[in-house]
């Protein structure tokens, strides 16, 4: 059979995901003239009647949830051949597991976030569903184009009506995020199912860590030793093996995670980050969330230069060995270079090539925690220049803007400084001299102090 190259007037362009049963695809809608996500069920899937309706069911969920905090559907239909798809929103910001793969949030960001997942619950129980599956990969995030986020449920794959929940006979959920009485076969669940699987995504958000089984979760304190009470005191009744013991519903859940992230709860940690619900203020936070999980494992080579070089400089290279430039060596810690989202600057949706490489990537996704390091994003679409002049940096001081040229790029520097900690941020949106047809590139580079490294990063640059 031929590879899919449509889905009815959807465009491929390439998939998102592979699960069990079906594949989700990134796809462009001419009509609504926007990237949507097609799922369709696997070919080795579609004579089985069974399973054909449950894939079926989630689309129908999702359609009766009818929630700006759930992905939404907007057309269902099936292949000349007999498998069905559904078309859905798109979440361009990716997931909570492509947050945690730099490790735990800080405190009110990850607090925040799983009030807005808990929101999601109870939108579904309101409507009379049960999720029974939720956990950070299917917890998704959308980028709207002035900066906010909205956090949305996905994948109701196992979802059950509430009626129905309380005579399941067949246990479901992942180990981890999976309350006891959802293991066990016929013992029947309602909405604190749910309020359970919330209460183990917010733990990991803050410790980086899934829970154990139920009734042996290690308590969040001994994981990250900067945590309040309270915050483990919430997280903890969440966890409770004994349902009557939980957070009685999701909404009661969302109320005390919201109290405990208005408090100054991350003070002791010397974090700062904006609301969940606010506008983002950087876009670290976006790109950060923008890189693939899956970022590819990478050797970097220190490069002895001669002339113009120094010694403690090093090449890194992304996935694709498009991307080329040399850092300063002790920025060069960790790497992850496996591609970006250019829609997480405004531009439009797609996998280009791009890497970040830090001192400390888990401080990279907070803009309020100095760090030294650089982000490079390639983009064959969009004006980056005007992008790089839309952005702001709340905390920070602009400093100047200026040209640069060389050899091989011409474009826009943009310099801030006093930021946060104490660091500064150098933001550059180039062009291939000569007015070449070849990709845009965004770079920030990121410092702990207000020096600058920047001209010596971006002359280093090769695109391929």
């Amino acid at each position: 059979m031929h590879p899919l190259e449509r889905i009815g007037r959807h465009r491929l362009e390439r998939p998102l995901g592979t699960g069990a049963f079906a594949t989700v695809w990134l796809a462009h809608d001419p009509e609504l003239q926007a990237p949507v996500a097609v799922k369709v069920l696997a070919e080795n899937w579609a004579h089985r009647l069974d399973i054909r309706e449950r894939f079926l069911s989630e689309a129908r969920l999702l359609r009766r949830a009818g929630s700006s905090r759930v992905v939404q559907v907007y057309d269902i239909g099936e292949l000349p051949y007999g498998r069905p798809y559904f078309v859905m929103e798109y979440a361009d910001g990716g997931t909570l597991a492509d947050l945690l793969a730099a490790g735990p949030l800080p405190v009110r960001e990850a607090l925040a976030l799983t009030a807005e997942a808990a929101r999601g619950a109870a939108a579904l129980h309101e409507a009379g569903i049960v999720h029974r599956d939720i956990k950070p990969t299917n917890v998704l995030l959308h980028t709207a184009p002035d900066g906010t986020r909205r956090v949305l449920l996905a994948d109701l794959g196992l979802a059950k009506s509430l009626a129905q929940a309380s005579v399941l006979t067949l246990a479901a959920g992942s180990a981890g995020y999976r309350p006891p009485e959802q293991a066990e076969p016929g013992a029947g669940i309602d909405e604190r199912a749910d309020v359970y699987s919330l209460g183990a995504v917010g733990y990991e958000l803050v410790t980086g860590t899934v829970p154990g089984p139920p009734g042996a979760v290690v308590p969040p304190r001994r994981l990250r030793p900067d945590l309040g009470e309270d915050v483990e005191r919430a997280l903890s009744r969440a966890l409770e093996p004994d349902r009557t013991r939980r957070w009685p519903g999701a909404q009661e859940f969302a109320r005390e995670l919201d109290r405990l992230a208005a408090d100054d709860v991350p003070a002791r940690s010397g974090r700062r980050l904006d609301g969940v619900r606010g506008r983002l203020a950087t876009v670290t936070l976006a790109l950060a969330a923008a890189l693939a999980a899956t970022a590819a494992a990478v050797t970097v080579t220190v490069v002895t230069h001669r002339g113009g070089g120094t010694p403690d400089e090093v090449r890194v290279t992304d996935s694709t060995g498009r991307v080329v430039l040399r850092v300063p060596a002790g920025w060069v810690r960790e790497l992850r270079n496996s591609g970006w989202d250019p829609h997480a600057l405004g531009l439009p949706a797609g996998h280009e090539p791009g890497l970040v490489v830090a001192d400390d990537l888990a401080r990279w996704p907070d803009p309020g925690a100095a760090v030294n390091g650089v982000f490079v994003g390639v983009s064959e679409h969009g004006d980056v220049t005007a992008r790089v002049r839309a952005l702001t940096h709340s905390g920070c001081r602009r400093l100047r803007d200026r040209t640069f040229a060389d050899a091989h790029w011409h474009g826009l520097v943009r310099a801030w400084g006093g930021c946060p900690g104490g660091g500064s941020v150098t933001e550059a949106a180039l062009a291939p001299a000569g007015g070449s047809a070849r990709a845009r590139v965004y770079v920030q580079v990121r410092r702990r102090d207000a020096g600058d490294a920047g001209d010596g990063i971006l002359r280093s640059l090769r695109v391929n």
